[in-house]
């Protein structure tokens, strides 16, 4: 079945970066849009960044659009999330999936703290 391993997270000061990682298995990566999603308790999870198959093409929601840059390598079956200039709105546990129609399986996530 599909399964997504995320790891990256932790705490980190305002103003900080950390890069997320997520290896995906159980489908086939290089043909699947990816996303990276994000939710703090009691709301929603929401989409944050999305890329296409090759890489190419990349959206973002406005709330990080300029400071999250999505990536992938296909050979290895990850995606990748570089967070910048974070500020704490920005902690939540962050979940990787396909992009805009996600796998009813979600991984365990990772929680990013963003606190002095």
């Amino acid at each position: 079945q599909v399964q997504f391993v995320e790891s990256g997270g932790g705490l980190v000061q305002p103003g900080g970066s950390l890069r997320l990682s997520c290896e995906a298995s159980g489908l086939v990566f290089s043909n699947t849009r990816m996303g990276w999603y994000r939710q703090v308790p009691g709301k929603q999870r929401d989409l944050v960044a999305q890329i296409s198959t090759s890489g190419g093409s990349t959206n973002y929601a406005d709330s990080v659009k300029g400071r999250f840059t999505i990536s992938r390598d296909n050979a290895k079956n990850t995606v990748y999330l570089q967070m910048n200039s974070l500020p704490p709105e920005d902690t939540a546990v962050y979940y990787c999936n396909r992009g805009s129609f996600p796998f009813p399986s979600w991984g365990q996530g990772t929680q990013v703290t963003v606190s002095s």
